[in-house]
């Protein structure tokens, strides 16, 4: 099973712009999942509840009484060893997750990708996604309140940020120029570009944002991360220390707030973006961005909605844009003769920039679930309201 980058909800993503949520990309690999790390007993969760008579706590958690009584329903896509994964941990055997839901008001908690309509009830306690970016599910109706959603990150952000940096000294080492020249059976010397000392101006700085940083951060690059907002943060354009030390936290030399962006883009040597794709992030790359850059390169590994494509292709054919590589398109798969094959400097590829494992899926579910079991919200609960 394979699947693209997401955005989550509370902690450090809810003061991001946001992180990249990608839609799943390949089959399962067939392969049995490893057994996760730190899996539990596969015993309920046995939070004291006085007097709770609901399905849900009042701070949002699966009651334990309901989650005792909840039937497992999984995707008919997943492996059977990430199914096997997911009973041992859930303690209860798992029923296939159809449009059809099972008899009787037993609550339900779900793990896969989309949720049907005929299950967009309050019978739905929990479900899990096996992707990153919950966008689809948000979008295909009103979610039920006050369900729990969490998602699969799993190691995406070092993939991504590996995908990032590839691309980067790619770019510093002619790659592309060379391969032009090899075609043509032609010899001449080129340039190479070091990427220490350059600016990189990552939109989004969560789990995955932060990861790209902390990538380029270690290859000398001056990382400068944009966030949504910082209601619960330092003020807009200050550096993010440590309390108590004068360290920056890892993945960014500075944050700014999305508003104050201007300036930086226009000294930024690499633009990238690891956006969910929200009301708020719809085409949040527009002309006006776009006309602020001056020779940067445009990665985009978040979602291809976040782009306005004819502002993209007009700073590219004026110069304002040296170069734009794309994992990610508004529609996807892109036809033969999609226009975005022929957009001048720009390389596309196939939604293939952060894959999520079986393992991973394992993992994180178990996370989740130890969370519950502790009383706590879990790491990559998706805030509904926000999208991410």
């Amino acid at each position: 099973m394979t699947e693209m980058a997401g955005a989550t909800g509370e902690t450090e993503e809810t003061k991001a712009i946001g992180e990249t949520g990608q839609a799943r990309a390949t089959a399962s690999t067939g392969a049995a999942a490893p057994r996760a790390r730190a899996a539990n007993t596969g015993s309920v969760p046995q939070v004291p509840v006085p007097g709770q008579a609901h399905s849900v706590l009042a701070y949002g958690l699966p009651a334990p009484d309901a989650l005792a009584r909840a039937r497992l329903l999984v995707a008919p896509s997943l492996d059977g060893g990430l199914v096997r994964e997911l009973e041992r941990v859930a303690g209860r055997p798992a029923e296939p997750l159809t449009d059809v839901p099972p008899p009787s008001d037993v609550p339900l908690l779900c793990v896969g990708g989309t949720l049907p309509d005929a299950l967009r009830t309050d019978r739905l306690l929990w479900f899990h996604s096996v992707n990153a970016g919950t966008d689809p599910l948000l979008s295909g109706g009103s979610w039920p309140a006050p369900a729990l959603l969490t998602r699969t990150v799993g190691r995406m952000g070092e993939r991504m940020a590996q995908y990032v940096l590839a691309w980067m000294l790619a770019e510093g080492q002619a790659v592309p120029e060379f391969t032009a020249q090899h075609a043509r059976a032609h010899w001449e010397r080129l340039p190479s570009e070091l990427v220490a000392g350059q600016t990189a101006l990552i939109y989004g700085t969560g789990r995955i944002g932060a990861a790209v940083g902390r990538l380029l951060g270690a290859c000398g690059v001056r990382t400068v991360g944009v966030a949504r907002t910082t209601r619960s943060g330092p003020a807009p354009g200050s550096a993010r220390v440590v309390p108590g030390s004068a360290r920056v936290v890892p993945g960014f030399d500075r944050v700014i707030g999305a508003a104050e962006d201007t300036g930086v883009l226009a000294e930024a040597r690499w633009v990238i973006s690891t956006l969910p794709l929200t009301v708020a992030t719809e085409g949040f790359f527009g002309a006006a961005r776009f006309a602020v850059v001056r020779g940067a390169t445009f990665v985009n590994v978040g979602r291809g909605a976040t782009v306005d494509m004819a502002a993209l292709e007009a700073a590219l054919r004026d110069g304002r844009l040296r170069r734009a590589v794309l994992d990610v398109l508004p529609a996807e798969p892109a036809a033969p003769g999609d226009p975005v094959w022929k957009l001048p400097r720009t390389v596309v590829t196939s939604h293939s920039s952060g894959i999520t494992t079986d393992e991973d899926v394992a993992v994180d579910f178990t996370a989740c679930w130890e969370a519950v079991a502790a009383g706590r919200r879990p790491e990559l609960t998706v805030d509904v309201g926000r999208g991410y």
